[in-house]
């Protein structure tokens, strides 16, 4: 027979059971959100907490007692000229310490941050992310977060978050009973097997944390950048390799299983050049970093070998009045907008920013290029609802993306529990 409305098969003790599992979960969600606050945004006070977040006072007091505990932040009574003291919270610095390591084709740059996001060591070791020996691979970045971590003192660190090539799926594991999370690489343009996370660099004592680098710029962008305070966003990545970050209502959009953003690999024709993923005609077989100096060699000039120092060697062309550059480079910028277009009729962002190591080097007026050529190829609504800037991140955006990765988890999770 159905119970009534209302009605329990339990008894006291597991409605108690229930309504302390509830009282806890709802503690941590104020606990995250207070906490994320005041990583975001830095110092602030108590009473501005309880306006921007909508928690009452004394639960601002309970959750800054319980981080304090944890030694996240700090508390400093003011005494104003007139009237009550005011209690000011910010991060404890070295509350935490996080790894941010940004794997690029040629190098790995890892970088040592505090909890308040400064920086305490910076080291860039050359390495082959199209190295086909995992094994090898995993040796070196193994090093190099050695020689990074050396550097800034060998803190006690919380976490190491990766900013790396490919498709990073990411699946949750559970504190409660001991799942950990499972973070598989798909890296199909680098040849790669899929791989494991914990094969390319497994740690037992410390969480360890990925996603790929254009999420992570996106994230670095959302955090402190570009992207701040814009809830509709896209931060394209041009380099060697192109990519997409896509911020949906205030968040890192990932998809069903986390490969949403491949923009590089959509088709701007059928039958095109060939693309490091092995299809033709990707975006990044027309506007990645090799797809540009080949440009520029079938319009006559005669590009560096290294496709990176023909990329600037193209810039500097442009910028000294070389018709064959400017040829090359225009068509580039024309193809950019075209793909963009797509993206704009699909998303319709607020925002668009350009990232990534060639997409720093373009001009305001070489931006604006691309700028037109996306509003020219979108419908004409959603194509004036946009703007298009740089990103204000600085050259360790990936680093720092991937290290608020980790500073993500410790929002998520209590010290005590977060810690491995």
């Amino acid at each position: 027979m159905r119970p009534p409305p209302g009605a329990s098969f339990g008894g006291s003790e597991e409605r108690s059971s229930q309504m302390e599992s509830t009282a806890r979960g709802l503690r941590l969600r104020h606990r995250s959100l207070v906490l994320s606050e005041v990583l975001r945004y830095g110092p602030t006070t108590r009473a501005t907490l309880s306006a921007a977040l909508g928690l009452s006072p004394g639960t601002i007091s309970n959750v800054l007692s319980d981080l304090s505990a944890e030694g996240l932040v700090q508390e400093e009574s003011s005494r104003p000229t007139s009237g009550r003291p005011t209690m000011n919270v910010s991060i404890r610095p070295e509350g935490a310490y996080l790894v941010g390591a940004d794997l690029a084709e040629r190098s790995v740059r890892v970088v040592v941050y505090d909890l308040a996001f400064s920086q305490h060591a910076n080291v860039v070791h050359p390495i082959s992310s199209r190295s086909d020996v995992v094994a090898e691979l995993s040796d070196n970045l193994h090093a190099a977060i050695d020689d990074a971590v050396a550097v800034a003192g060998s803190p006690a660190l919380y976490g190491v978050g990766f900013a790396l090539p490919g498709v990073i799926e990411h699946i949750e594991g559970s504190p409660d009973d001991g799942t950990p999370d499972r973070i598989t690489i798909y890296a199909q343009s680098l040849g790669w097997p899929d791989t494991p996370l914990e094969a390319l660099y497994g740690r037992s004592d410390v969480p360890v944390i990925a996603d790929n680098a254009p999420k992570a710029l996106a994230l670095a962008e959302l955090w402190f950048g570009a992207a701040r305070g814009i809830d509709n966003c896209l931060i394209v990545l041009l380099a060697r390799g192109v990519g997409l970050g896509i911020i949906s209502n205030g968040q890192i959009f990932q998809g069903h299983a986390s490969s949403a953003g491949e923009w590089g690999h959509t088709k701007l024709s059928l039958g095109g050049p060939l693309c490091n993923c092995g299809e033709h005609g990707c975006v990044e077989a027309y506007v990645g970093s090799i797809a540009i100096a080949n440009r520029w060699r079938e319009h006559g000039g005669q590009p560096s070998d290294n496709e990176q120092v023909a990329y600037a060697e193209l810039l500097a062309a442009v910028e000294a009045g070389d018709p064959v550059a400017t040829a090359a480079l225009d068509e580039t910028l024309e193809l950019i907008g075209t793909a963009l277009s797509d993206l704009v009729n699909l998303l319709n962002p607020e925002r668009i920013i350009i990232a990534g190591a060639n997409g720093v080097q373009l001009t305001s007026e070489q931006i604006a290029v691309i700028e037109r050529a996306t509003r020219a190829h979108a419908l004409h609504r959603p194509a004036s609802q946009f703007d298009m800037v740089h990103a204000t991140v600085s050259g360790d955006a990936g680093a720092l993306g991937a290290a608020i990765l980790a500073a993500q988890r410790l929002i998520r999770l209590p010290l005590a529990t977060g810690r491995m």
